[in-house]
């Protein structure tokens, strides 16, 4: 069985793309699983180019196939930032994100957003030293800001995501969550490639 890294040690993450990758016949495997610790830049405008500098690091470390998220909310009350900026909303002095992104939009009466994923799929080369090639994936889903935070679910945004259906994304079982959001939504536009890849010799 083929090895499929996942180049996040984003504990979050891992659960998520854990379940949405479950069914593949690859043992999805995690860079503290081998012993990994890279410190990769994230220093690009845009989420592709991120994930892609991600799959493609982990990929030339381990040699294996490797899988990348980059991930963002975009809030029409802050000119749909953070986006690319998530991760580092607010900056390192920031305990909780989420309480700082909602004291920057209280009052706000447009609250709509979206949960952007960008996913970079690097597969090595044949022979030691080739340039491992990215395939890239996204997904969106669209929704608005809560006032407060919702339910217990979920990671990061999740408990102030509001989801058309009046339930915010914390608020999902897990399988229905991963069945909209926009990392399931990504990890779905993969599929078809990822089983091409891995079933193959």
């Amino acid at each position: 069985m083929t090895d499929l890294l996942l180049a996040t040690t984003n504990r979050g993450k891992q659960r998520e793309l854990g379940r949405l990758l479950a069914d593949l016949p690859a043992r999805v495997v995690t860079p503290q699983e081998l012993g990994l610790d890279l410190e990769i830049a994230e220093p690009y405008d845009t989420y592709a180019e991120n994930a892609a500098a991600k799959a493609d690091a982990y990929a030339r470390a381990s040699g294996l196939p490797t899988l990348a998220d980059d991930s963002g909310l975009e809030v029409a009350a802050l000119d749909w930032g953070p986006g690319v900026q998530t991760n580092r909303f607010g900056g390192p002095d920031v305990d909780d994100p989420v309480i700082h992104l909602l004291a920057r939009i209280p009052d706000a009466e447009d609250r709509r957003a979206r949960m952007v994923c960008w996913l970079a799929l690097a597969v090595p080369g044949r022979s030691p030293g080739d340039v491992p090639t990215i395939e890239l994936f996204s997904g969106v889903v669209e929704g608005s800001v809560t006032r407060e935070r919702r339910g217990d679910g979920g990671f990061g945004f999740d408990p102030i995501f509001l989801l058309p259906s009046g339930e915010t994304t914390a608020e999902l079982p897990e399988a229905e969550k991963d069945r909209i959001s926009h990392r399931g939504r990504a990890v779905a536009a993969a599929r078809p490639r990822l089983l091409e890849l891995l079933d193959g010799p």
